[in-house]
């Protein structure tokens, strides 16, 4: 073999060389295209369903508000008509319109919360709390209720030392409390207490001994306005939007939550809360 071979073989393998290089920058050329192309599409999807969300919500709200604004409207109409209306009446309309009021106010701020909780969650503080201590705190804020009930509440958490927000992890046990109390019905119980603890977590149950709710409700118990006795749950002055919050307020904790119908009879939460 003579040097004009010896250099074709070389000038042939540096092209084979060159010809790889570029088949493999094309490649991955393509992969990040692909790639890149896949994150769009996902970032679209996720702006569409946030989109659809959105739309959703301000459907809700404004169907929600659509009842307690016009019996406001009709109470205020017949009051300024200048009909005669005697006291015990006039009193009616007005107590009637300010119940209305209060479910408005807390409408907005359930509201407020939660899209709060979604865009802004680093403007909530946290600080050194008890978990158990705030779970009494809500126990003890609706005795009064849960006593006309029938219903008792049982705290046997442990003192579970975290670094929390104190107004979400408080509104965590009373959203799930009044949920028990307006509907579990009579002669039930509350019970919380923990079921596990890691190095990371607490893990805590929650459960009454109630009439639980529909399977096919379950998986959508935490989404916005879903109400499964709609004439009672507006009775009884609920937004619909407890147990969203309570999710939420979860998530913000570092936890997860889901719920499942007792054997023995009821509804039970699992959910955890990271320590740090």
């Amino acid at each position: 073999m003579d040097w004009s071979d010896v250099i074709l073989l070389i000038l042939t393998a540096v092209i084979l060389l060159l010809y790889i290089r570029l088949m493999l920058k094309n490649k991955r050329l393509r992969q990040m295209a692909d790639e890149a192309n896949r994150l769009r599409c996902e970032a679209e999807a996720a702006w569409q369903r946030n989109r659809q969300l959105k739309q959703e919500m301000t459907s809700n709200i404004a169907h929600e508000l659509k009842t307690p604004v016009a019996s406001i409207r009709g109470y205020l109409e017949i009051l300024l008509s200048g009909k005669p209306v005697d006291e015990e009446r006039r009193r009616h309309y007005i107590e009637r319109s300010y119940s209305q009021t209060l479910r408005l106010s807390d409408l907005i701020q359930d509201v407020s919360l939660i899209n709060k909780l979604e865009e802004s969650a680093d403007l909530f503080p946290r600080e050194e709390v008890d978990v158990r201590q705030v779970a009494q705190e809500a126990a003890d804020e609706l005795t009064d209720k849960a006593t006309v009930r029938g219903v008792g509440i049982e705290n046997n958490l442990p003192p579970m030392p975290m670094l929390g927000n104190r107004e979400l992890l408080y509104g965590v046990f009373r959203n799930l409390m009044e949920n028990s109390i307006a509907y579990a019905g009579t002669n039930t119980r509350i019970v919380v207490e923990t079921y596990k603890e890691s190095p990371d977590h607490y893990f805590i149950h929650y459960y009454d001994t109630g009439c639980g709710v529909p399977d096919e409700y379950l998986l959508r118990l935490f989404d916005r306005f879903v109400r499964i006795d709609e004439g009672r749950s507006r009775s009884d002055g609920g937004t619909g939007l407890g147990l969203s919050i309570v999710k939420h307020a979860v998530l913000f904790h570092g936890g997860e939550i889901y719920a499942k119908n007792r054997s023995e009879g009821g509804l039970e939460f699992f959910f955890s809360l990271k320590k740090q």
